[in-house]
């Protein structure tokens, strides 16, 4: 059975073509820059193809896709029939949406409803609903898998603020934390790879890249993590501050004279790699900086470390105990430093890394600790587009 996943950025179309049969993906790609110009990187039996193309809408730009796997020297079907269902990346389902849904005019409705907790992400979504309707037909199989849905199992002492109660009552105010579907996937692969009962086991999963977050698995579920009610909280990341003193942006309004939305910008659009070292908000960037000497670029990175293996051990003494740690996003699974200095210090909870083998991997799946290391420090690449497909092909069936 072939699915289509979609991930809808504010500007952009991520797609994967996956052959469920065996979980091969027939071509992938992203369009980006819709509404703007429009480009598209399209690849297909390991080649890549990018196209310069007017993409004004996510409709256009899903068409375009579509286009390119059905017709051509790129076409991986022979007709868009051919594709039975479609899974949609949702960023947020709000309070109590702990699954993935077939979507119809209730889950649409619940999806509409968290608008104004991803503001950039679900208006694209919902775009990217309505375009599969036209282009597909509406009784294809659409199947809307939430970024929020895997944090839903936390207990009310982690996702409660401690902020007057009927905030939460009135408006839903709490913790709900994002990238679950990419924490779900690492966990339950990590477990695999290890040969433990997910079931049996105490999990930290360290998703890192210019958004990141660290999530305490106990016994296949989640029970915290570092994001909050939106994506910047926790640990710094790209651009935004993460986790700060929460009187910081009342100072800045006053002292620089900012209205609240131009504070707002500041902490998710020009704060941490870009604010803190002054280089860039890519972390390779950052590191070839230190590497040259730059001392703001070092400190940013000592930062972002630091928090890790400070979460690392809180999540710990949450689970009461560690079995293992996961690293997995672009920094997660590509750089070596990162993962050397978070397990630098850890040797009290039983970590024991393999240094030489941890340095010489690049993104390669793999179990980097010691042979006598009592917690297990993998490496896994997450694959969000499997997952979501999975869910999809379940739902869909």
């Amino acid at each position: 059975m072939l699915v289509l996943v979609l991930n809808a950025g504010s500007s952009s179309l991520k797609y994967q073509l996956i052959e469920m049969d065996n979980e091969s993906v027939l071509a992938q790609g992203n369009c980006e820059r819709i509404g703007i110009d429009g480009r598209i990187v399209h690849k297909f039996r390991g080649e890549k193809h990018i196209f310069e193309k007017a993409l004004p809408t996510h409709f256009e730009a899903l068409n375009a896709v579509v286009s390119l796997i059905s017709d051509g020297e790129l076409a991986a079907v022979s007709s868009l029939s051919e594709i039975k269902a479609v899974g949609h990346r949702i960023a947020q389902g709000g309070e109590g949406v702990d699954k993935s849904m077939l979507i119809n005019d209730d889950v649409l409705a619940v999806i509409e409803k968290s608008k104004e907790l991803a503001p950039l992400h679900v208006p694209a979504m919902l775009s990217a609903i309505d375009a599969c309707k036209k282009i597909f037909g509406a009784d294809i199989a659409q199947v809307a898998v939430f970024d929020t849905a895997f944090h839903q199992t936390m207990p009310k002492k982690a996702f409660i603020y401690p902020i007057p109660y009927e905030y939460y009552e009135k408006h839903g105010i709490r913790r709900f934390g994002y990238h679950g579907t990419s924490h779900k996937f690492v966990s339950k692969r990590l477990a695999q790879i290890v040969g433990g009962n997910l079931s049996e086991m105490k999990i930290v999963t360290c998703h890192l890249g210019n958004g990141s977050s660290v999530t305490a698995v106990k016994n296949g579920i989640s029970i915290d993590t570092t994001m909050g009610y939106t994506p910047l909280e926790g640990l710094l990341m790209g651009t935004r501050c993460g986790t700060i003193d929460p009187s910081i942006p009342f100072l800045l309004a006053r002292k620089e004279n900012l209205s609240l939305d131009e504070v707002e910008a500041i902490l998710n659009k020009k704060s941490g790699y870009a604010g803190l070292s002054g280089v860039s908000s890519d972390d390779r960037d950052v590191q070839e900086a230190a590497d040259n000497g730059n001392e703001r670029a070092a400190l940013t990175l000592d930062i972002l470390r630091y928090q890790i293996k400070k979460y690392i051990g809180a999540f710990a003494a949450a689970m009461e105990g560690i079995d293992a740690i996961a690293f997995t996003g672009g920094i997660g699974e590509k750089s070596w430093q990162t993962r050397r200095d978070v397990c630098k210090g850890l040797e009290f909870l039983g970590v024991k890394l393999d240094e030489q083998l941890n340095k010489s991997l690049n993104g390669e799946e793999a179990v980097i600790s010691a042979p006598d290391s009592k917690v297990k420090v993998c490496i896994i690449p997450t694959n969000e587009e499997l997952e979501i497909a999975r869910d999809t092909l379940n739902l869909a069936k």
